[in-house]
């Protein structure tokens, strides 16, 4: 009974893809798109295709419900991405996920978007001031995974969303929810299902946004002190739904072909393929393609191409095997700049 209730959600999750439609008439308009950013480089080099096998910290940016997979004791992993080549952007993470009893997993991590130095720039010093300024964007995630008999992950994530400069802030938070399904005689069927970045409208606001004017009323002149009005913007929120089949080579070679498509509430959504060549659990090699359903070839919308690629190392800590220190690297192509490169080191416990 407890198995038939499951298929049943799992059915239920499935079937409501397929009443989230993405709405590329409403590109642009949320704001917080930080949101989307991945740093970890061994879903990167996969455009994030990998929802289905995802595991460990980087889960927590793809499919929560992969936190509780992947490892025995605890992961810990740092990160650097370098945006879009030239353009100094860096997006740095850190997380750790660790066990909570057999079954269960907590997971907490930490990302900020780092603008290097922006010069400071008036309508009175148009070149600049000689003094420069650097916006603070951060994300501070907290979430929890529990594997049901080693076929199901669920796992639900609360994200609080910073983003303030000089004299002006705004202020969210977003839920992330997933579930993992695996099945075959080695756990060769993957599937998994994402959704992430719902949450609340954010809005910024501050003593920037003050101005001085003249009293609109009574005949004494003097100034007044005014507020504009901020709008408000949305997150940019995206159900993704992924499958992937490991063909074994060997016991300990293997490749894994992957599928994913994403519905994106404030763009176009996109659809990818996927491959991961795993040897012996020491080298991985992985490259895909990620596509932008209704593209125009006129007016490109998405500053990557499409084309990623990268690998792993994994060096045993002990003679067991069971813990590691893992290298991965990740490049993803763009139209524009020299494409995003991604640093990730995890230790594997």
């Amino acid at each position: 009974m407890k198995k038939i209730k499951i298929y049943l959600i799992l059915l239920a999750l499935i079937g409501s893809t397929f009443s989230y439609a993405g709405n590329p008439d409403r590109q642009g308009e949320a704001g917080a798109n930080e949101l989307l950013f991945n740093p970890w480089a061994s879903s990167a080099a996969l455009h994030g295709l990998n929802t289905s096998s995802i595991f460990g910290v980087a889960a927590m940016r793809l499919n929560i419900a992969g936190i509780s997979r992947g490892y025995d004791k605890a992961m810990v992993a740092l990160s650097n991405t370098r945006l879009y080549e030239g353009s100094d952007l860096q997006f740095n993470s850190l997380g750790i996920t660790v066990r909570m009893g057999k079954s269960g997993a907590l997971g907490v991590s930490l990302a900020a978007l780092d603008f290097g130095d922006i010069p400071i720039t008036t309508e009175n010093a148009p070149e600049g001031t000689g003094g420069t300024y650097s916006p603070s964007f951060y994300h501070l995630g907290v979430g929890y995974s529990y594997t049901y008999e080693k076929k199901i992950s669920v796992g639900a994530l609360l994200r609080l969303i910073g983003e303030s400069t000089n004299d002006i802030s705004a202020f969210g938070a977003a839920i992330d929810a997933g579930v993992q399904y695996v099945s075959g005689e080695r756990d060769n069927f993957k599937l998994g299902i994402a959704l992430r970045n719902i949450g609340t409208p954010m809005k910024f606001g501050g003593s920037a946004l003050n101005f001085r004017g003249k009293n609109p009323e009574g005949n004494t002149s003097y100034e007044l002190t005014f507020q504009h009005r901020a709008a408000g913007f949305e997150l940019p929120s995206l159900l993704n739904m992924g499958i992937s089949y490991d063909y074994y080579f060997s016991n300990n070679m293997f490749l894994r072909g992957m599928t994913s498509y994403t519905s994106n509430a404030f763009s176009l959504d996109q659809i990818g393929a996927g491959l991961e060549f795993n040897f012996r659990d020491i080298l991985i090699l992985r490259g895909s393609y990620m596509y932008e359903l209704g593209q125009s070839s006129i007016e490109e919308t998405n500053i990557y191409s499409g084309v990623a690629g990268g690998f792993s190392v994994n060096v045993p800590l002990s003679k067991k095997n069971k813990n590691k220190l893992a290298l991965d690297y990740a490049y993803r192509a763009t139209y524009r700049f020299r494409g995003s490169h991604n640093f990730s080191v995890r230790i594997i416990i």
